[in-house]
């Protein structure tokens, strides 16, 4: 887990703010109905392949996944980042991080732009991060395997 004020106050931000959506009445099933979801889905994706093609990126199919490889660190965080479709790194490219990446695709589909506010508020602890467990801590480098 992560220690320092910016990222707890950003984790009790998040937190606070799924808590006050699931308050107003319909505002959870606006957010993760379909056409809302595809739409912040499609945005994520966009906006990831942009980031990737102007840091000169190189862009490669895998099954379920977009890989855009050979970007600054500086670029995304830990060894890589899942944005929509495109999972963003410098070169953390094996089979099985793919494999987990491509269920962080599969999450931004179901949930769109609702997904970075709900991974936030599930805490930086991978190891009890609802996303990350889905996605398999193992296939994702968290646990040894």
């Amino acid at each position: 887990m992560t220690s320092g004020g910016a990222s707890s106050t950003a984790q009790r931000w998040a937190a606070g703010a799924v808590r006050g959506v699931t308050r107003i009445p319909g505002c959870r099933r606006l957010l993760l109905s379909r056409p809302v979801a595809a739409t912040g889905f499609g945005i994520a994706t966009a906006l990831a392949f942009l980031w990737g093609t102007v840091l000169f990126g190189r862009h490669r199919r895998a099954p379920g996944v977009h890989v855009i490889a050979g970007l600054p660190r500086w670029s995304f965080g830990r060894g890589g980042t899942t944005i929509g479709a495109v999972y963003l790194t410098r070169d953390v490219t094996s089979d099985r991080v793919l494999t987990h990446e491509a269920v962080h695709v599969t999450q931004w589909r179901h949930y769109g732009l609702s997904l970075p506010i709900l991974y936030l508020a599930a805490g930086s602890e991978a190891r009890t991060n609802r996303f990350e467990i889905e996605a398999g801590l193992v296939d994702g480098g968290y646990l040894p395997g």
